[in-house]
């Protein structure tokens, strides 16, 4: 279980997001993971992206590009 975001996870996200053309800057990655993992919109306009603690983040990153659709509806 995932105890701590590092960079091998953020990694992973900014090639979902950078691929979607979502600006690094609009993105807030909380370094404390959580189960399940989710994605929101802050009041602010960015996302949230908080990395799931029970699933291997090569699996997680790929239902990340649903959870950001999601989050900007």
């Amino acid at each position: 279980m995932l105890e701590v975001v590092t960079m091998k996870e953020i990694d992973a996200i900014f090639a979902v997001t950078d691929a979607l053309g979502v600006h690094r800057e609009m993105l807030v990655i909380p370094l404390g993971p959580a189960t399940p993992g989710k994605v929101r919109r802050l009041p602010s306009g960015k996302l949230e992206i908080t990395v799931d603690a029970a699933r291997p983040i090569e699996e997680w990153v790929k239902e990340l590009p649903a959870l950001i659709a999601a989050a900007q509806k």
